[in-house]
């Protein structure tokens, strides 16, 4: 399984962003699928995630209301979209890919086995 990231870009505080994921072999629309960011300094960290049938969403607290993940089975691509975008958003985003069929999506990097080559946002105040 291969996941290409892309979207990411340099924003001003406030703007948006599209990010996508695209799968490409092995399984995709059996699988949970979820975003990950790493900022400057920190450890990766969760952002969001998505069962497999698209049905249930899961955020961390600080982008609730402000990002939403979403999926097309038919295409094999994730989507992450970024509105009121925060200098503190700034990181390397990477999508991944969970292990187990029909997994529900959640915020254990453990339960993903494939992960994509990462995005750069930068959002600058």
């Amino acid at each position: 399984v291969q996941l290409q990231a892309s979207g990411g870009g340099s924003v001003q505080a406030g703007g948006s962003l599209r990010l996508s994921c695209a799968a490409s072999g092995g399984s995709f629309s059996s699988r949970g699928m979820g975003w990950f960011r790493q900022r400057p300094g920190k450890e990766r960290e969760f952002v969001a995630a998505i069962n497999w049938s698209g049905s249930s969403t899961y955020y961390v607290d600080s982008v609730k209301g402000r990002f939403t993940i979403s999926r097309d089975n038919a295409k094999k691509t994730v989507f992450l979209q970024m509105i009121s975008l925060k200098p503190e958003d700034t990181a390397v985003y990477y999508c991944g890919r969970q292990s187990s069929r029909f997994s529900g999506g959640n915020d254990d990097a453990q339960s993903y086995d494939y992960w994509g080559q990462g995005t750069l946002v930068t959002v600058s105040s």
